[in-house]
């Protein structure tokens, strides 16, 4: 067990990779009366064409990662939730396009909750039966999010903007998708991509290091796990061009929804570039149209924009976007005027007491996060998995520099990467 003592957050991690690979992480909260674990793989939907070290090539229905979530709760004797709920925890999971995520909270029988955590995902359960059994569960969850309007507006976003990666399919797959999926397929996933040196514990509390870590390595020592490659994820060549410039779905809506972003042209950063990047970006979109900027007071006293409106940064080595807008009476006189305020922005660049002014409020959010061990542990694992350290922004941030922040905005607000998605009434 080794630890790492970042002094100006007052904080210390300890962690440790087991023999067969797992990465453990412990950060002990004194006084925290509630511990947070995450258990997670670096699988999300995107990875639906992949290759094992020494194994053959694999393609494998939309939607699969998601589907695999769903059924590693099913257990001979019943589900999982209940075994949580009987020891004092709360438990969860969920799935996004590049890892899956299984989790816990509680205040008491923490160790008990670990092994659960641990055993359960590490054990998994697929029949014939209860296969088939979750098409029709997931199908229904598939249709539901199919007519809600923000998530339709989100998805529309990224299918306008890219032609080949993944990112673009709905993390869910499709009823077509998921009607092809088989307890094989599931097997050949979570062989592939469950194996512990593709995984990550994380937790955060008030919990002793020493004992947690005893704790799972007399787990782990208890299991057999034979010694497996990289895995190689394997993309189609994405065009650097956006695939549709306007996307337009009809749905009931009160008011009409839009969302606009830009696709990056430069993709494949990781590590301590790819955290540079990210933050760098967040903070220019904040001094473009935050809710405290200039922009954001002109369209609102416009009626253009209601508090709904916001912005995200999304980015991975093999995609990278922002996703802009909210509720609006009038999709084309928005996006309109927003081009009209950007463009002498792209010129004059941000004024200086405004930068300061923004990364000043960005390092106080990110302090704030680290009082929340669901944050902390959330983010940690996201950062980890793309070869970044959480611990290490506060630094970042205080380097940041108006001519950088300036010169991100220039890059990233290129007209000609613009797509947009809405959703309007029939």
């Amino acid at each position: 067990m080794e630890q790492v003592h970042y002094d100006r957050l007052q904080e210390t991690l300890y962690h440790e990779v087991l023999d067969n690979g797992l990465k453990v992480y412990v950060l002990p909260k004194p006084g925290f009366k509630k511990t947070y674990a995450t258990f997670a793989t670096k699988y999300g939907s995107v990875d639906n064409h992949f290759r094992v070290a020494g194994g053959e090539e694999t393609s494998v229905p939309d939607g699969i990662a998601h589907f695999l979530e769903h059924k590693m709760f099913e257990e001979p004797e019943g589900d999982i939730f209940a075994t949580f709920a009987s020891n004092g925890a709360s438990a969860n999971a969920f799935t996004s396009f590049e890892q899956t995520v299984y989790l816990f909270s509680a205040t008491e029988n923490i160790e008990t909750n670990i092994e659960t955590l641990i055993d359960f995902v590490q054990r998994p359960y697929f029949t014939d039966q209860n296969v088939e059994k979750e098409k029709g569960i997931i199908g229904q969850e598939i249709n539901m999010y199919a007519d809600n309007p923000d998530w339709r507006v989100y998805f529309g976003l990224i299918e306008a903007m890219y032609q080949k990666n993944p990112v673009r399919i709905d993390i869910a797959g499709t009823v077509e998708s998921i009607s092809t999926i088989t307890k094989e397929t599931l097997y050949t996933c979570y062989n592939a991509f469950y194996h512990p040196s593709n995984m990550l514990l994380f937790i955060v509390g008030g919990v002793n290091p020493e004992s947690v870590f005893e704790l799972v390595r007399r787990n782990q020592e208890g299991k057999s796990y034979e010694r497996q490659g990289e895995i190689e994820r394997i993309f189609e060549q994405e065009p650097e061009e956006v695939g549709i410039k306007r996307l337009e779905n009809k749905l009931a809506v009160s008011m009409p929804k839009c969302l606009f972003g830009f696709k990056e042209r430069e993709i494949g950063l990781t590590g301590k570039a790819a955290v540079r990047r990210d933050l760098t970006t967040k903070l220019m979109l904040d001094l473009l149209l935050g809710s405290s900027t200039a922009l954001y007071q002109k369209l609102y006293d416009e009626e253009l924009i209601s508090d709904s409106f916001g912005h995200e940064y999304n980015s991975s080595p093999q995609y990278a976007f922002s996703a802009i807008g909210g509720d609006t009476k009038d999709p084309e006189l928005l996006l309109k005027r927003v081009r009209e305020e950007i463009e002498p922005l792209l010129k004059s660049g941000f004024d200086e007491r405004d930068f300061i002014r923004a990364r000043n409020k960005k390092i106080g959010g990110y302090l704030r996060m680290l009082n929340s061990p669901e944050s902390i542990a959330h983010e940690f694992t996201r950062h980890q998995f793309r070869g970044g350290d959480l611990f290490a922004v506060l630094p970042e941030y205080e380097s940041i520099t108006l001519d950088e922040v300036n010169q991100r905005l220039r890059e990233h607000i290129d007209w000609n990467q613009l797509a947009v998605s809405v959703v309007v009434n029939p």
